[in-house]
């Protein structure tokens, strides 16, 4: 294991998209670290109010109002400082499809961005936030990933010769509980009496709480020598497990049983795979693989540079396995309620009026039927 406390003890630490999920799990972990400060930048006003707010009187935390798409603020605000977290994204699907320049424009050119202020700074790393989308996409948020994978990776080894700063990436699988995904969706959802809205019942992916998405971008910054891609071996879940799953914790506290509530399958959205992959077939020939996670080494260097690459302490070995979320075996019940209740998976007001209770250890109930509802039915169930 890297020694988090010896490189993190004393820094100033950057997090863009602090105000998010994710980015707050990040601030959240710094601080129980040695840190010196922590920068946390964002564009939503309310949401730095909200973050300000609960940390008043934690002097080491401060908090900038700021576009990661305007070159100028960002270098101001990346002055004097050590190493940043780049999770500022939008990494939403529909919405990516929906509005592509915005997309190019935040998680490209605001990548690129970010970079160049680090080199201007002369920061020691950079981590960028990257997902499991950017392997083969089929979408435009994971091609803007991907993107921004490549232009870290040519960050660090197309910097001047007299810059140190090194640039590393972290794929994520769906983080379960982030702000827009499907868990609090199912929950309101459920609340609502139903239906629970599924685009298709084959749908697998590979998923991670906060928590464990926070623990891999801190355990990357503190490892990466620069140019690797870091990816957590995460476990798989079947979509409808987790409706159903979801629906058995949850329909009590709407008064209603389980059966009560439908499961529809309204259709695959634009852009949307049945499943995920972890790393492609090309990158198998240059992956490192632990316990826990997968780095997978820059392209085009030799095998005498990529020896160079070494992570004493944590097991890493070369590795071709590919991993993809349609040839593992899904999580089953009580694996899906054991990540369920973790914190930060469930609202929290959904997450006391369980902990008030004494059945948490719930059954799936009996039925399995899923209903398929027409595709304008289906828009209208999940933006309504």
């Amino acid at each position: 294991m890297p020694d988090h406390e010896t490189y993190f003890s004393g820094r100033r630490i950057i997090v863009t998209g602090g105000v998010g999920s994710v980015g707050r799990e990040i601030v959240k972990r710094l601080l129980a670290l040695d840190v010196a400060r922590i920068r946390v930048i964002d564009n939503n006003e309310s949401g730095l109010f909200e973050m300000e707010t609960a940390y008043r009187g934690e002097g080491r935390v401060e908090f900038f109002h700021c576009d990661i798409c305007d070159e100028r603020e960002m270098s101001r605000t990346f002055s004097n400082m050590d190493a940043c977290f780049h999770a500022a994204a939008l990494k939403h699907v529909p919405s990516c499809e929906r509005s592509p320049f915005s997309a190019v424009n935040v998680n490209i050119l605001g990548c690129e961005i970010v970079g160049r202020a680090a080199l201007a700074n002369g920061l020691d790393k950079v981590i960028f936030t990257s997902s499991d989308k950017a392997v083969n996409p089929t979408n435009v948020m994971g091609t803007s990933k991907l993107m921004g994978e490549r232009l870290f990776t040519a960050m660090n080894f197309l910097r001047r010769s007299e810059s140190t700063t090194k640039f590393a990436c972290t794929r994520f699988g769906n983080v379960l509980g982030s702000n827009g995904s499907v868990v609090p969706l199912f929950a309101q959802q459920i609340a609502s009496g139903g239906p629970v809205t599924l685009t298709d019942e084959r749908m697998t992916r590979f998923v991670m709480t906060n928590a464990q998405a926070a623990d891999l971008v801190i355990e990357s910054m503190a490892l990466a020598l620069g140019g690797e891609v870091f990816i957590t071996k995460m476990p798989v879940l079947r979509i409808p497990d987790l409706a159903r799953e979801m629906r058995a914790l949850l329909a009590p506290l709407a008064d209603r049983t389980p059966e009560e509530i439908e499961i529809a399958v309204t259709g695959p959205r634009p852009g949307e795979k049945l499943w995920e992959e972890l790393s492609t077939e090309e990158e198998s020939t240059r992956i490192l693989e632990g316990d826990r996670f997968l780095a997978v080494l820059p392209a085009g260097m030799t095998r005498e540079e990529r020896q160079g690459y070494s992570y004493p302490g944590i097991g890493m070995e070369p590795s071709t396995a590919i991993y993809h979320s349609d040839r593992l075996a899904p999580m089953g019940a009580a694996g899906i309620r054991e990540l369920l209740l973790s914190p930060g998976v469930l609202p929290d007001a959904i997450r006391a009026r369980l902990e008030a209770r004494d059945d948490t250890a719930w059954t799936t109930g009996t039925s399995n039927t899923l209903r398929r509802v027409r595709p304008v039915a289906a828009r209208q169930l999940a933006t309504g």
